[in-house]
């Protein structure tokens, strides 16, 4: 039993681990799309998308075995539940990625409209902060989840710039406002990834530290 449930385990922690590769190369693939110009590539991400589906159908069993039939404890139960919350956020960032590729291929062909880089900066931030949470996950560093919380501060402004500006563009020319529209929307999406990165690095530290700091105003403060 005790060695069919460590194979369990480190089935659980190398499958998270695979699909949260597979996200990760969906997120390449959709900057590149975006800013490359390119709708092979936006079809590629699509074609993802069933794969991670399906990788999140298995891993939710995974979990509901271990619990059921394995009754972990402490570090092992934090690992499993944390698990069944981290795999439908990574399954939300392939549905984000799905999305900024649909409206790529409809702005690839047209003049692009939003001035200097903050769009490219915030894909890349985006990529990051899920790359950081990952890496905190496997490697088991709880440093490194705190840095992608913190990041999310930045991802937030570059946003509210990237709004700011093409609603500007919207209101001076009514010809961008679709293009406009557009590109709010990509943006917001890679605004919701980051925020899922930050869940997943949430949920790292609570595996780590057996600590939930979510909402840290409601906790108690001993």
């Amino acid at each position: 039993m005790t060695r069919h449930y460590d194979e369990d385990l480190k089935h659980l922690r190398e499958g998270l681990t695979a699909m949260a590769g597979q996200v990760e190369w969906m997120l390449e693939l959709t900057i590149r799309a975006l800013l490359e110009r390119r709708d092979d590539l936006a079809d590629r991400v699509s074609a993802l998308d069933a794969s991670v589906d399906e990788q999140e159908l298995k891993l939710d069993k995974a979990c509901i075995d271990l619990l059921a039939l394995g009754a972990p404890v402490a570090k092992d139960l934090r690992l499993v539940a944390s698990a069944l919350k981290i795999v439908p956020e990574l399954e939300r960032i392939g549905d984000h990625c799905c999305n900024i590729a649909r409206r790529a291929k409809l702005l690839n062909g047209q003049p692009w409209i939003l001035p200097g880089d903050a769009m490219t900066r915030l894909g890349t931030e985006t990529k990051a902060m899920v790359r950081q949470a990952v890496d905190a996950f496997v490697q088991g560093d709880a440093s490194m989840a705190r840095s992608v919380i913190s990041a999310d501060d930045l991802v937030d402004g570059l946003y509210m710039e990237i709004y700011r500006e093409l609603l500007r563009l919207m209101l001076s020319d009514p010809l961008c406002i679709e293009r406009a529209s557009h590109l709010i929307l990509v943006a917001k999406n890679w605004e919701r990834i980051a925020d899922q990165a930050t869940n997943i690095a949430e949920e790292v530290l609570f595996i780590l530290e057996g600590r939930n700091v979510k909402h840290p105003h409601l906790q108690d403060p001993a």
